[in-house]
């Protein structure tokens, strides 16, 4: 139905994630459709991310500076690590302008049933950083999902025994929700995470 260049481009457009085919079909047509500038402009956008683009060798957040802004930050509290599954995650914790320690971003979690092992995430690398007597406190905060859970449980029983206090995030029912509507994983986790008020 397309030429071969047009398919080729929409089968580009399909490999992003939660595209599916119309949508890379709109896609195509609005690149097709806008001045040629648009598209040189997004090409090189996209090539020059992927070329300054890099992953910190302390933390393994994204940046274009090796240590990345966060961990050269001399105001950070250098002695708490919030381990995170991925860079967005980072991202969002820094939108609360509440959390000022550093990072640890361990790129997945374990799962079985996907083949990912411990030795295919960052937690090596988060260990060979508490080698650093500063370190007092790993915060986990992964997912609330079965590999999240399994992550942190994991990362938990490596490092207890090197006397570095471990904490977990609360999980439990969201700002604006309805006891009704909730799940009860959701509710046991809620009152396993309550505080005193």
């Amino acid at each position: 139905m397309y030429s071969e260049t047009i398919t080729k481009l929409i089968n580009q457009f399909e490999k992003l994630p939660g595209i599916g085919h119309k949508t890379a079909v709109r896609l195509a047509f609005y690149v097709l459709e806008s001045p040629k500038e648009y598209a040189l402009e997004m090409s090189k956008a996209i090539v020059e991310a992927r070329e300054k683009i890099k992953f910190c060798s302390k933390c393994y957040n994204i940046t274009e500076n090796d240590p990345c802004e966060i961990c050269s930050n001399a105001k950070r509290d250098n002695s708490v690590i919030c381990v995170v599954e991925n860079v967005k995650d980072v991202i969002a914790m820094e939108k609360t302008h509440e959390y000022k320690g550093l990072y640890h971003v361990l790129h997945g979690a374990i799962s079985p049933m996907n083949n990912i092992t411990a030795s295919d995430i960052k937690i090596k690398e988060l260990i060979s950083r508490l080698s650093d007597d500063e370190i007092k406190e790993i915060i986990i905060a992964t997912n609330p999902t079965v590999e999240g859970e399994a992550t942190a449980m994991y990362i938990s029983r490596l490092i207890k025994p090197l006397g570095v206090k471990v904490t977990r995030i609360a999980h439990g029912i969201p700002v604006g929700g309805d006891l009704e509507y909730t799940d009860e994983i959701t509710l046991i986790k809620a009152m396993e995470g309550r505080r005193e008020i």
